[in-house]
């Protein structure tokens, strides 16, 4: 076999991709043989030698993130096409083919979707490479030239900044669905030139909950939300004022100044209110009577619309686009959701219901006083001042909404989103507050189900919400009952498979439950929460696998066999998901395809699916994949495996830090539920190998795999799982599970050395050996990958028994590509490994030996490590010269200079070992389609 050892270099991509073909053909002489840990000791071995240096190895992760970028485009202009404005606009004139008026405003009078930019921690590109990826996905050039100048240099993620990402993002879908509004006009006006003015189109309606998301954060104060509210609302102003400033330049005026006003309110509320007088003269001048105060934008809807009845085409059209938009929007960016967590609501619920804490909140006692305090409950007046001393989060969040409703927009309804909701007192308590301090009218009590537990007892959870008397008041008087489902947790706990089939489940479930208790008039708010990764709910086959994976066309009928409204809701989240409204080309796209494919849409007369006709078949197929989800999640080796490396192989992509160990030991026995669902999913993604999405699947239909197949093949929903099960096998690689445990193969250090050929090694390679003889982590991966090894093996065989409807014709250059970065970073991680066993010893500081520094590198603690090193060894300290002193030195002479050499030698290496391992994070999951 030709190799290095035969003087073939390994200097660019194409040498590193041939040289993995040629590894993989010896995967047939030996089964356990492994490629991608055998390049990674091939280019380690050059590393060491001299014969590579890292500069070589930059110059290689520089290519790789070049092409992930442009995979990245390219996958995004494959899920959207067409992207061309002038191709979209034919599209939208086709979905527009009501021939009757009424039929026509019915339709476009109701949004398609409601999309929510949600903050989650998914900012895996700087803004350089946004914008390279989005120019390249908008225009159709993926070339290296377009995409590839960006600059890797991370960006500083602060609240503000992704609250800035979010605000831009909605913007370019408000111009779009403006667009889209314009054209729904003109061809209103065409068909019908006596009615088309009385069209109030809205094809989409935008939400955010960045700034507003207090659950499991302390870093977002009510100030931090209200200005934020503010902010939105001048930034909207604005925008209203500029619509407007050649059709309505006296609306258009007001408007601006009202802007103007918010804008100086928002830097009110940006200061330092710590202090009593502060904060009153802050909350006295927002509350304070003011010509140019706006807080309904009602008066300027109907002024705009009955300038429209008297104007031509042309000026009616720019006064209509704009009084839809603020029909959509009010007076802000979009919808605002704020969400707590249910302990919150009910550790405030409880000194009302029970001051002495005897009562079980999950009790039939405890309801019964609950419902008494609902009935009881009187509207109380509240100000700024009493939100400044409310000690408890949940009531904090109810008294700003009260201060937004009645001093910044009166016109939004506001979302309360309550998290871990399992019991019907909690949303009961939500309604009391919102009662309390006068809302109720305005706020939408939304709970939320993606645990375990809630999505087991979910359906006898609505089943008792509904049949409350006070809730189906409280419905009918808001027209909607509204809930909230999580892809995204769900998928970590129970696989994601299961756990879209269980979502779905509860959906019909509600659907049953309206039906049961007479409210089969108002509306279902159904917000599917889901990410940008297969892990997390988001199917990367096709945009309308994407926009049917949340909500299938089997829920969605229960509604709309039942009479109910859907108003389907979905997010996209963080950076990644921000990406669909990266460009104008890419957010009119997107709202086209929504348009073209409403997510409230399905047939209702198109008969069951196989795969709720066969449930003798389909249930245990479910219930054997959630089985196997399972025992991975419950088990050691699985819990061992994903966190060896701590949270050290992931960039940090949010301004909620993903939580690091302080205790070395604890990393030992760091538990996967302490470990968020997009972080969980990205190493799963960095490990090669998304268990969450692929596992199971084979063992299910183990024992009865033909008639499983059977049921697949001639289900549509069946396919459909099946899609994404292909996608992600494509993407994985046991052989790159299991090449991370032998990193910590004491075996392979010791034996490394050995033929005599890195004789300058050897002492490091020793000292790895010895000090890993201890560590469990070789075993703990080995054992992993046979497990998911006998399950894949069986989904190979049930694979063989499916068409393959949509093969992709650059899967194996994709596989080659994710096996040469893994290779470079093993190889950069056996550098960084050799470097830090080289240090010279140093002393114990802050009860910290060399053994808990060495540990920090092995569990990628680096910026931990690198601190320690640098504190033992420094390079800057003060020098004689600053010193005017009469007597003179001979010391220090040249031999104590500090530790300059050590820091070039070792320090230095391992910090830039560690960045460019990071910068292949951004490059792997890239291919995998989205960070986590």
């Amino acid at each position: 076999m030709s190799g290095p050892e035969a003087g073939l270099p390994l200097n660019t991509v194409d040498d590193l991709d041939r040289r993995l073909q040629e590894l993989h053909v010896l995967t047939a002489q030996t089964p356990l043989y492994n490629p991608v840990f055998q390049l990674g000791l091939e280019l380690s071995r050059q590393l060491e030698n001299g014969e590579m240096g890292l500069d070589t190895i930059e110059a290689l992760v520089a290519e790789m993130e070049c092409e992930g970028l442009r995979a990245r485009a390219a996958r995004l202009d494959r899920m959207l096409a067409p992207i061309a404005p002038a191709e979209n606009e034919k599209r939208l004139d086709a979905a527009a083919s009501e021939e009757d008026f009424n039929a026509f405003a019915v339709r476009w009078q109701r949004p398609s979707a409601h999309v929510v930019f949600t903050g989650h921690p998914t900012f895996l590109l700087s803004t350089a490479q946004t914008e390279a990826v989005t120019q390249a996905a908008s225009t159709g050039d993926h070339s290296e030239a377009t995409v590839c100048a960006a600059s890797p240099t991370r960006d500083t993620i602060t609240l503000d900044y992704e609250h800035g990402k979010a605000m831009e993002a909605i913007a370019r879908g408000q111009k779009a669905r403006d667009r889209i509004n314009e054209r729904l006009f003109d061809i209103a006006a065409a068909r019908w030139p006596k009615r088309w003015k009385g069209l109030n189109p809205m094809p989409a309606r935008f939400a955010t909950w960045v700034g507003y998301d207090m659950d499991g954060r302390t870093d977002i104060s009510w100030s931090t939300s209200i200005r934020y509210r503010l902010e939105e609302k001048a930034q909207r102003l604005a925008s209203y004022a500029e619509m407007l400033a050649h059709a309505a330049p006296d609306t258009s005026a007001k408007l601006a100044r009202a802007g103007a006003l918010a804008t100086e309110m928002a830097a009110r509320f940006a200061a330092d209110l710590s202090s009593p007088e502060a904060l009153s003269d802050a909350a006295n001048t927002l509350t304070a009577e003011h010509p140019d105060k706006l807080i309904s934008l009602e008066g300027i809807i109907s002024h705009l619309e009955s300038e429209a009845r008297h104007a031509d085409q042309d000026q009616a059209r720019t006064l209509l686009v704009a009084a839809a938009a603020m029909r959509a929007d009010g007076l802000g960016m979009g919808w605002i959701h704020f969400r707590v967590n249910a302990s919150q609501l009910q550790n405030a619920i409880r000194l009302r219901i029970d001051p002495e804490g005897k009562l079980n909140l999950a009790s039939q006692a405890a309801l019964v006083r609950m419902r008494e305090l609902l009935a009881e409950v009187t509207p109380l007046k509240s100000n700024f001042a009493a939100l400044a001393i409310e000690n408890s989060t949940a009531v904090r969040q109810f008294l700003a909404m009260a201060q937004i409703l009645a001093h910044i927009d009166a016109d939004a309804p506001i979302r309360m989103l309550v998290a871990e909701c399992e019991e019907p007192t909690t949303i009961l308590a939500a309604l009391y507050f919102a009662r309390m301090f006068g809302i109720d009218e305005k706020v939408d009590v939304s709970p939320l189900f993606e645990t375990e537990t809630a999505l087991e007892h979910g359906g006898r959870f609505l089943d008792a919400v509904l049949a409350e008397p006070a809730y189906r008041d409280y419905a009918h008087k808001r027209g909607r009952v509204s809930i909230q489902t999580g892809f995204s947790d769900a998928g970590r706990f129970v696989g994601q498979v299961p756990a879209a089939l269980a979502i779905e489940r509860l959906q019909g479930r509600l659907s049953e439950a309206m039906v049961a208790n007479g409210l089969t008039d108002v509306s279902a708010l159904i917000f599917n929460t889901h990410g940008e990764s297969m892990g997390r709910g988001a199917h990367p086959s096709s945009i309308e696998d994407r926009f049917q994976w949340p909500m299938s066309p089997w829920a969605r009928r229960r509604f709309l066999r039942a009479g109910i409204r859907l108003e389907p809701e979905v997010s996209f989240q963080g950076g990644d998901g921000y990406l669909w409204f990266g460009s104008d080309e890419l957010a009119l796209a997107t709202l086209t395809r929504m348009a073209e494919m409403p997510l409230w849409g399905a047939d209702v007369d198109a008969p069951t699916d196989l795969f709720y006709r066969r449930t003798d078949l389909s249930l245990d197929f479910y219930r054997a994949i959630r089985g196997v989800q399972h025992e991975h999640l419950e088990s050691s080796t699985y819990s061992r495996a994903i966190t060896a490396f701590g949270l050290g192989l992931l960039n940090d992509t949010g301004s909620r830090k993903s939580r690091r160990q302080s205790d070395l030991a604890a990393d030992r026995s760091m538990s996967l539920r302490q470990i968020r669902a997009i972080p969980h999913n990205a190493i799963l993604q960095q490990l090669g190998y998304p268990v969450n999405v692929i596992a199971g699947i084979g063992t299910a239909s183990d024992g009865n795999r033909e008639e499983i197949a059977g049921l697949l093949r001639e289900s549509e929903r069946g396919q459909q799982l099946m899609r994404l099960a292909r996608a992600a096998n494509a993407l994985a690689s046991i052989k790159t599970v299991a090449a991370y445990g032998e990193l910590f193969n004491s075996a392979y250090w010791a034996s490394r050395p050995y033929r005599g050929d890195e004789k300058h090694i050897a002492d490091a390679c020793l000292k790895l050996a010895e000090y890993l003889t201890k560590d469990d982590r070789t075993g703990v991966y080995r054992r992993l990958a046979s497990r998911l090894r006998v399950d894949a093996m069986k989904l190979h065989f049930l694979l063989d028994l499916l068409p393959d409807e949509a093969p992709l014709p650059d899967r194996e250059h994709t596989r080659r590509s994710l096996g040469v970065l893994q290779s470079l970073r093993i190889a950069l991680f056996k550098h960084m490994f050799l470097r830090v066993v080289m240090v010279p010893p140093f002393s114990r500081a802050n009860d910290i030996s060399h053994d808990d520094v060495l540990e920090m590198f092995f569990t990628l603690r680096v910026e931990d490590g690198l601190a320690q090193l640098r504190r033992a060894f420094p390079t800057s300290f003060p020098s004689i010269d600053d010193f005017t002193v009469d007597k003179p030195s001979d010391y220090p002479d040249s031999s104590a200079t500090g530790y300059a050499q050590i820091h070039r030698e070792f320090i230095d290496p391992i910090a830039r070992c560690y960045a460019l391992s990071l910068r292949i994070t951004t490059a792997l999951a890239n291919e995998f389609g989205a960070h986590g």
